[in-house]
């Protein structure tokens, strides 16, 4: 295979640290939005608050978000992600379908089925997917032309507001509200309009449970096989103090082993634990892993008193990140919660100039192009 089958992003991660952005809700609520502002003209008969809805700015208020991803380029990142945390319709029904627990019933498959097949809601998470793409799409191409380098596009796939691997009902530890059928379907809906809006990346973020990143890659698999063109994968996992995905409660190396399967181009962690406390399970990783290793850790621990609503300030983050650089752990670094364009500046500027974490990606990259072929 020659190095034209090579995705371009393998290059810059042989010879520096890439750098992926920060986090859009912490961002977005420096800009003092309200109730009325997400809601606009459009939702403005919406019965239920939608101000935690933050993948709704896509559409009712696109010149922040935009100017939002812009800040973000210019401090430094390579790597974008879109404003589609939420964007499927499993998410979106939380804030636009009544909860049959207020009125004596639950959540379960048939529920689900009902927000699957929902016009409304399927229309609506293609439309914040597509014009979320669309709007990353203009912002790094303008800038890349502007500085004269290349920056991506990483359509965020979130890990939904339910779990396929437990049940929310003690006595009924069988149970589950969703299939993975009903999640899958809502995964591939949210691929497919990620690519039509000009995602470069696909990227598999912030898993507590396992079995719904499963879904997701499947999801994934399904439509590049359906549509015959394919993106890189990134996948990456929140862990809690033990080192576990926080539902499945699958450690570092079990977690790798669920997903290596599908040949991403860089698996790592986010959220979930301050960079303080991340250390060993990277350390882990990088050592099980073949493939780029990716961290974006949280702010540290959340604080109300502060302006980010996290303890961690810009230094402190890129000291942590730094560190991680030192020990040879990394190929991306970015950050979550509590992360705002400073913060990713202030990282930018503490890895230039440090190696990145020696790889092979020609066999990972590579299989994108044969399966392309096959």
């Amino acid at each position: 295979m020659t190095n034209k089958s090579q995705h371009p992003l393998e290059k810059i991660l042989r010879s520096r640290i890439a750098i992926i952005d920060g986090a859009m809700g912490t961002t977005i609520r420096t800009y003092g939005m309200k109730e009325a502002d997400i809601r606009g003209e459009r939702f403005n008969d919406a019965t239920k608050g939608l101000l935690n809805n933050g993948d709704l700015f896509t559409l009712t208020q696109p010149q922040m978000i935009g100017d939002i991803h812009r800040r973000f380029l210019e401090a430094g990142a390579d790597i974008i992600e879109t404003n589609t945390f939420g964007a499927t319709s499993i998410a979106q029904s939380e804030f636009f379908v009544d909860d049959p627990r207020e009125h004596g019933g639950r959540k379960d498959p048939a529920f689900y089925q009902k927000v699957i097949d929902d016009s409304f809601l399927n229309n609506l998470a293609w439309e914040i997917n597509e014009q979320s793409a669309r709007q990353c799409r203009e912002w790094a191409d303008r800038v890349a032309n502007e500085t004269g380098r290349q920056r991506f596009v990483a359509g965020a796939i979130g890990p939904l507001t339910v779990s396929l691997s437990n049940s929310p009902d003690a006595e009924d530890p069988g149970f589950r509200v969703v299939t993975f059928d009903q999640v899958k379907t809502a995964y591939i809906q949210q691929v497919r309009a990620l690519i039509a809006g000009g995602a470069d990346l696909l990227l598999v973020e912030t898993i507590f449970d396992s079995l719904n990143a499963k879904a997701a890659l499947v999801a994934i698999r399904e439509v590049f096989d359906q549509d015959g063109k394919e993106l890189p994968i990134m996948i990456s996992a929140a862990v809690g103090r033990g080192g576990e995905t926080m539902i499945s409660a699958q450690t570092v190396e079990a977690f790798w082993n669920a997903v290596q399967h599908a040949k991403p181009l860089s698996v790592g962690l986010n959220c979930s634990l301050g960079p303080n406390l991340m250390y060993p399970f990277l350390e882990e990783l990088a050592e099980k892993a073949d493939v780029a290793i990716s961290c974006y850790p949280n702010a540290g621990l959340p604080n109300p008193l502060s302006l980010t609503g996290f303890d961690l300030g810009p230094p402190d983050m890129a000291r942590y990140l730094g560190d991680f650089a030192r020990g040879g752990l990394i190929n991306i670094a970015g950050g979550c919660c509590g992360n705002t364009p400073e913060h990713i500046a202030a990282i930018a500027k503490a890895l230039e100039g440090r190696p990145p974490r020696k790889l092979d990606l020609v066999c990972a990259v590579e299989s994108y192009a044969s399966e392309s072929l096959a």
